[in-house]
């Protein structure tokens, strides 16, 4: 059985398609391939071997594991939500941004309108890395 992976080690790179499937697989914490792969027809239009191809990915980059469970596989992430989520927000500040949140910020700000609960959360971020 493939070990889950270290929130020190840098995450498998995930393609936009392998997020959306990693998202039901997160949702769920343990699934067949056929429960993910209705689910997934219900908001994508791909065809079961498709989604069969994304989810063989997965397992080979190791951000999925899976355990045998008679004629049926049992899928189960190994990489955390949040840790990739992070390395590809990093990545994205790093790249675009030369490292500076501030014009990661302005950019969407352009871009979206923030409501009062957004603000109200960033002042609390801003709070809580002021004291740090």
């Amino acid at each position: 059985m493939p070990k889950t992976t270290a929130a020190k080690d840098p995450p498998p790179s995930i393609t936009d398609a392998e997020w959306l499937v990693m998202r039901e697989f997160w949702s769920l914490g343990e699934a067949t391939s056929a429960t993910v792969i209705i689910a997934l027809e219900k908001t994508q239009d791909w065809k079961p071997p498709t989604i069969m191809t994304l989810i063989t990915r997965l397992v080979k980059k190791g951000a999925l594991g899976f355990d045998r469970q008679g004629r049926e596989y049992l899928y189960r992430p190994l990489v955390d939500e949040a840790h990739c989520a992070h390395a590809v927000s990093k990545s994205l500040v790093d790249r675009v941004f030369g490292g500076r949140v501030a014009p990661l910020l302005a950019c969407f700000l352009d871009q979206k309108k923030l409501t009062k609960q957004d603000l109200a959360d960033l002042r609390e971020l801003l709070n809580v890395q002021t004291k740090s």
